[in-house]
């Protein structure tokens, strides 16, 4: 599958207000937040543990749609925060539990707001979430307000993104030319990861590895490593027949 590249892949720019769409100056539009709520509301009816809204820490709108430097890729990032300790003792249980709960929610469903797709994230209280934009949906306040980030796109290295971007798209690429391809996907996907999280780390969203990961999902070649995994397992499990 040929994926074609587009300028407009890597802009990186920085806006001088939240989007409108959404915010009025700096507070969430009403209709937004309460969208956003039933949004939650439903997706712990979906869970079928018997929590409600109450059982909750908090509900956050994160990401670039809570920051200066949203675009027309931008997802409503809805991270909804649970003590894992209180559902059950075995907390990497219900991280996975929820995981997949999550991705059934989000492979199920096309929930767009103001044309934005909406993602619905499980988080652990004790979870470290790197955004410098947090609202809080359930205290309609904000968490962490994000200021212009003028500086920080300054130092944005474009050479350096393209350049990673393209040994992973290679690597990506040549993935249905390995002989153990499932192996050759959980390697690149944990490179992927790592190299997300390292940048997340050390120096926050605007860190190139953050911004190779995400023009590496605006060209969709996560979505395509996604379709391998997925026709590669189906296959295993097959017989007689592709």
């Amino acid at each position: 599958m040929k994926i074609i590249v587009k300028k407009d892949f890597y802009n990186f720019h920085t806006n001088s207000f939240f989007n409108p769409d959404l915010w009025q100056k700096d507070i969430l539009r009403s209709e937004i937040r309460d969208r956003l709520f039933k949004i939650a509301d439903e997706f712990l009816n979906f869970l079928k543990l018997g929590l409600s809204i109450d059982d909750v820490e908090d509900i956050w709108l994160t990401g670039s749609l809570a920051n200066y430097n949203y675009t027309k890729y931008s997802d409503v990032d809805l991270h909804i925060l649970f003590d894992f300790s209180e559902i059950d003792e075995n907390e990497k249980l219900v991280e996975e539990f929820l995981m997949s709960k999550k991705n059934l929610w989000n492979n199920r469903h096309n929930i767009k707001i103001k044309g934005y797709e909406v993602e619905i994230y499980p988080q652990n209280v004790s979870e470290e979430h790197h955004s410098t934009g947090i609202y809080s949906i359930l205290d309609e306040k904000w968490i962490k307000k994000p200021t212009t980030p003028i500086k920080e796109w300054s130092r944005i290295n474009l050479a350096d993104i393209k350049k990673k971007v393209k040994e992973i798209i290679r690597d990506i690429d040549n993935v249905e030319e390995k002989e153990d391809k499932m192996a050759e996907i959980k390697r690149l996907k944990d490179k992927i990861r790592r190299m997300r999280r390292g940048g997340l780390e050390t120096a926050g969203e605007y860190s190139t590895e953050n911004l190779t990961f995400k023009v590496l999902r605006r060209m969709g070649y996560l979505g395509k490593l996604n379709d391998i995994q997925k026709l590669e397992y189906d296959k295993s499990l097959s017989l007689n027949g592709v």
